[in-house]
């Protein structure tokens, strides 16, 4: 499938469509492309995911690295067509197993991991940021591999809200998961 023209509404059943190397997510109906990772992202990316899983091995929610299509508004009922926005975020936690099919999530995830790059950086910021407290996502972490820092929000009402700034040396916590801690002189060991 060739690449998405600028300036058309596209659904889930567009983006199920296409060539799955193509790393594209629609917000609102519009098509966006991502940029291949960096080294250091998926570095990152592969630590923080490997941290979470060994916590999670055993219990009832699971870690999904990107790859990993998120339809965060999807309601029971509703065809591919009537579905507006898709994200892949570069982590998800889904607690909630039904959630999970096939193509992805349906729905929040409790915790979404967003590692900044050049060209996301903004967008992670805002779009995402609202993206995520509209849809309910209960914690939300924007981590800054230039600064070595993760800024984890919480939803607090309708409202995704700053609860930390860690820092490389800290242990960070994870408040969507009762006794996981993520140390982040592992995240960023380069």
């Amino acid at each position: 499938m060739p690449i998405p023209a600028r300036n058309e509404q596209y659904t889930f059943a567009d983006f199920i469509t296409w060539d799955e190397d193509e790393h594209i997510e629609i917000i609102n109906g519009e098509a966006f492309m991502m940029a291949t990772p960096s080294s250091d992202h998926q570095a990152i990316s592969m630590e923080i995911s490997r941290q979470l899983a060994n916590f999670l091995e055993g219990k009832r929610c699971r870690v999904y690295p990107a790859p990993f299509g998120v339809r965060l508004f999807e309601q029971d009922g509703d065809s591919p067509e009537d579905v507006d926005t898709v994200v892949e975020p570069d982590i998800s936690v889904v607690c909630d197993r039904s959630k999970i099919d096939k193509r992805g999530c349906k729905g929040a995830p409790d915790l979404i991991v967003e590692i900044l790059s050049p060209s996301t950086r903004r967008h992670d910021r805002l779009v995402k940021l609202n993206l995520y407290q509209r849809a309910g996502v209960r914690e939300y972490w924007i981590v800054d591999p230039d600064n070595e820092s993760v800024q984890v929000f919480t939803l607090d009402g309708n409202a995704l809200k700053i609860r930390e700034d860690y820092g490389r040396e800290d242990v960070a916590k994870v408040n969507v998961l009762d006794g996981c801690f993520i140390e982040l002189s592992k995240v960023f060991s380069e």
